[in-house]
């Protein structure tokens, strides 16, 4: 029920995006709830959702209080007489299949893409690709990213089509500290997933390696990556006419546009057995575009891509919508909780991460579909949630709701 009179999209209708059936098919599939007495998958699920957006403080005590609220009980038409412990909500996290929640989470998503998805080119949807880091709390786990300071981390690497997260990959070994192992896993995996769809990956300086370009390219996945300058390359062809540098690139100058070879370190093993880098060129051709700040004539921009179709221009223009997942990120750390970690166990981290971006997407939509911001989105989500449970306790106690919120 929604107080707001120019909203086109309620919570009660987003809410109907999970159908209780959704729930218990995926309960069976994945037999979530075998040997659970009370947390099954549903209520964990309910759990999640409804304390992530409740509290300003998640953690195992918030939810076991949470759970034990008659409010949260009466909301999702749960027995009064049910009660948890903070014990039995940390074990489930580490136990119940991770699986139930991603698929959840997979469902939802392909739902709200269908509808509210679009194509941010005539060619091409635009995927950023990043990574967040959560080091709060971190030092408790048995396995994390060590970082030089001593500290330890776990990494988020995830997916974004510019309004809603579509895919995130859980690192917590050290190999994966590097940007250069862990976005590729991501992006091989989310192009497996999303076959058919003409989708170009969005990449930070992260991915620097020429042999990880080359893969792309042999496995067509198209790319826009922001290099390192000064990097070294052979010049084959150059694409840059006079009327390109002419043309308005909001503040910027096209300085190169050209066809070029990478050089990439092939390890060699010496004859006592020590290891150093030969370069040599990569076969693969890759389009290599300059760029300079016309009000910082130093700063300039390197970008690296495998479509030579496209202008320049618009090249450039894709890499600058990258923002957005940075902006993603700063939301769910500031507004839902990703800044610290609830669950010590890798299986708890991934059922939370996957919750998260479910609420996530519920309120990104929410956001969307009234034309407001991040943070009022979040306050009136929240508000309505409130505003359903009060019209529920009214309708239980013989009263209209309606009479109660007046339009």
């Amino acid at each position: 029920m929604s107080v707001f009179k120019d909203h086109k999209v309620t919570v009660n209708e987003l809410l109907q995006v999970i159908p209780e059936a959704l729930l218990s098919q995926l309960a069976t599939q994945t037999k979530v709830d075998h040997y659970s007495k009370v947390l099954h998958g549903k209520k964990m699920f309910y759990l999640l959702l409804f304390g992530i957006l409740d509290n300003e403080k998640l953690s195992q005590r918030t939810l076991e209080d949470t759970f034990n609220d008659s409010v949260f009980k009466q909301l999702f038409d749960l027995d009064e007489s049910e009660t948890v412990r903070r014990s039995s909500i940390s074990e489930r996290l580490s136990k119940i299949d991770s699986n139930y929640f991603r698929q959840i989470f997979e469902c939802i998503y392909e739902q709200f893409a269908s509808h509210y998805g679009h194509t941010e080119s005539k060619k091409y949807n635009l995927i950023r690709v990043d990574s967040t880091v959560v080091s709060d709390t971190a030092g408790k786990l048995g396995e994390a990213i060590d970082q030089n300071n001593g500290k330890k981390l776990i990494k988020f690497s995830m997916s974004f089509d510019g309004l809603l997260p579509s895919s995130v990959d859980i690192f917590n070994e050290q190999k994966y500290s590097a940007e250069d192992n862990a976005l590729p896993v991501g992006i091989l995996r989310h192009v497996k997933k999303e076959k058919g769809t003409s989708n170009i990956y969005i990449i930070d300086r992260g991915v620097q390696s020429t042999r990880t370009m080359h893969k792309f390219s042999k496995e067509n996945i198209p790319f826009v990556i922001r290099s390192k300058e000064n990097r070294k390359y052979v010049e084959v062809k150059s694409l840059l006419r006079d009327q390109d540098t002419t043309k308005d690139m909001g503040g910027f100058e096209l300085v190169k546009d050209s066809i070029v070879h990478l050089y990439t370190g092939i390890p060699i093993h010496n004859k006592k057995g020590n290891i150093h880098h030969k370069e040599t060129l990569v076969e693969s051709p890759f389009r290599l575009i300059i760029i300079k700040d016309k009000t910082s004539p130093n700063k300039e921009f390197w970008f690296i891509s495998n479509e030579f179709d496209l202008p320049a221009q618009e090249i450039t223009r894709f890499y600058r919508r990258r923002w957005d997942i940075e902006v993603f990120f700063r939301f769910i750390k500031q507004e839902l909780h990703v800044s610290h970690l609830v669950s010590m166990n890798k299986n708890g981290i991934e059922v939370m991460i996957y919750m998260t971006l479910i609420v996530a997407m519920l309120i990104l939509i929410y956001k969307k579909a009234n034309n407001i911001g991040y943070k009022t989105a979040k306050r009136r989500f929240k508000m309505e949630v409130r505003n359903l449970i009060i019209a529920m306790i009214v309708t239980f106690s013989g009263g209209d709701p309606n009479k109660l919120f007046k339009t």
